[in-house]
């Protein structure tokens, strides 16, 4: 079995947002941000989702989370779940700074499928232990869904490649406080990706301390370079030890088309894994088996 719990789903909602932000385009950010870039245009929310099922089946994937990659995009990815409910996991992001925050997370939780909201508190300037981003995950108990928070280091390439600024405080990306809040909502998946992004240690320590924050092991994990001496090889071996297979969640990070899913990550990992003999019951659980305890089967 093998699912992927980190894919974005770059609509073309998420373009034209992107190109509603530069001050000097016109024209329609669907079509003519990809273009820049070098990128596939994505097409409608069901063309895109198409896309995706083709790809995943190309790669013998079997289910992925998608992720709506800016605020107030929850929409697209709700049409690809509708289109394909066997494949996909709704997850969205969330600002819980925004206007209306409180109605628009009870909205978007009563939608059977989206199943995760995702929070950056670096971007959006709001400390996962704020009260704030506390209706999210009180919110995410009351309806049974998973919380999503990015910690460390975060880098938004579409948006280096744009020339956007991105002025990030990457002192609220805070592991440590992801699991205050997680203690206190017990039955709610909480998931830090990235190994932590860079605040490894930290992301451990969360995990330690509470037993329902789970690490995704997405991305090439560039964050490894700012650890002298640290390898993919130490990272998987130190966190199966710490946290244990069970709370491990395979993904890619995966975005755009033509560049698709990047196979070479899961050859990457598969190789690691083979490398510490890792045994067969603990990979299944990390490449597939937690995706569908999380999530449902």
């Amino acid at each position: 079995m093998l699912n992927d719990a980190h894919c974005h789903f770059f609509s073309g909602q998420f373009f034209r947002t992107l190109g509603r932000s530069m001050s000097d385009f016109t024209g329609d950010g669907a079509v003519e941000l990809p273009k820049r870039l070098g990128w596939d245009a994505p097409g409608g929310d069901e063309v895109l989702a198409d896309r995706w099922v083709t790809e995943l089946d190309q790669h013998g994937v079997k289910r992925a989370v998608l992720i709506s990659s800016v605020p107030g995009d929850d929409a697209s990815v709700s049409a690809a779940v509708a289109r394909h409910a066997g494949r996909f996991v709704g997850a969205f992001m969330f600002n819980p700074a925004s206007p209306d925050a409180d109605a628009e997370i009870e909205r978007a939780f009563q939608n059977p499928r989206l199943r995760m909201a995702c929070l950056f508190p670096a971007m959006h300037g709001c400390a996962v232990d704020d009260p704030a981003s506390d209706a999210v995950f009180a919110a995410a108990q009351q309806h049974g869904r998973a919380v999503f928070v990015h910690c460390g280091v975060l880098a938004i390439g579409v948006r280096k490649k744009l020339g956007l600024s991105s002025p990030f405080d990457l002192r609220l990306g805070d592991p440590l406080a992801v699991a205050a809040m997680a203690v206190h909502y017990p039955e709610v998946p909480v998931i830090i990706p990235h190994f932590g992004a860079g605040l490894f240690r930290e992301a451990l320590m969360a995990a330690s301390a509470a037993p329902n924050v789970l690490l995704d092991t997405s991305s090439s994990n560039s964050w490894i370079r700012m650890h002298p001496h640290l390898t993919l090889r130490d990272v998987y071996a130190r966190a199966i030890d710490i946290v244990g297979p069970s709370r491990l969640l395979f993904g890619t990070d995966s975005s755009f088309f033509p560049r698709g899913w990047q196979k070479q990550i899961h050859e990457e990992h598969m190789e690691v894994l083979t490398d510490l003999d890792v045994d067969s019951a603990s990979q299944h659980q990390i490449f597939g088996g937690n995706f569908d305890r999380v999530f449902g089967a």
